[in-house]
């Protein structure tokens, strides 16, 4: 389907509206980013988190960990999540903004786990109210890029995938939203992400 076609916009949001840094859950703690980053290697942190973003807590993946130091700091990561979500990129909210005065509808779909999204809100409360329809992985129990979560937004939003643009830093997770029948670019600063908009007359 034709870009003339697209109707709404779907954001990811950490790495594209939010700045996420886990690092810096563990920094204050453990001094440095390499000792941090030495225990993310250790305990596998990605192949974890994502775990957490599907809808495990992060009590359980703790549990799993043999080394009681490793487990613990696991374990108190959703205590000091607000550490890692620091900032929002000022660049591409101007975007969001722009396109809900445009009156083009604008939702969300995010791999985000269901203990620490609420420490995102606090952190961010313009989260609450950003968009139309918001698909939160870790409450549906499932992620991106599997095609049923991108369904599922279209459902809710009564859209046809064709009439999305998907919007998300990973370019699995684009792949994936193209694949379900998406529009998809990937995100790599506001300023690229304009011209697509403006290419898209979506701006």
């Amino acid at each position: 389907m034709s870009g003339a076609a697209v109707k709404a916009v779907v954001f990811d949001i950490g790495g594209v509206l939010i700045h996420w840094d886990a690092h810096l859950a563990w920094l204050d703690q453990m001094g440095s980013r390499e000792a941090v980053a030495a225990f993310m290697e250790r305990v596998d942190f990605p192949a974890r988190n994502l775990r957490g973003d599907g809808g495990e807590t992060f009590a359980d993946l703790a549990a799993e960990i043999s080394d009681p130091e490793d487990s613990a700091h696991l374990a108190a990561y959703v205590a000091h999540y607000h550490k890692a979500v620091p900032a929002k990129i000022e660049g591409t909210w101007a975007l969001l903004h722009r396109l809900k005065a445009a009156g083009v509808p604008v939702h969300g779909i995010t791999n985000w786990s269901a203990e620490t999204w609420p420490i995102g809100l606090r952190v961010h409360p313009e989260l609450d109210a950003a968009f139309e329809v918001l698909v939160v992985s870790g409450r549906e129990k499932m992620l991106k890029p599997e095609a049923r979560i991108f369904d599922l937004l279209c459902t809710r939003a009564g859209l046809e995938p064709g009439q999305c643009l998907f919007v998300d830093d990973s370019l699995k997770n684009v792949t994936g939203a193209q694949a379900a029948g998406m529009e998809a670019v990937l995100f790599t600063d506001p300023a690229t992400l304009e011209r697509d908009l403006m290419e898209r007359g979506l701006l």
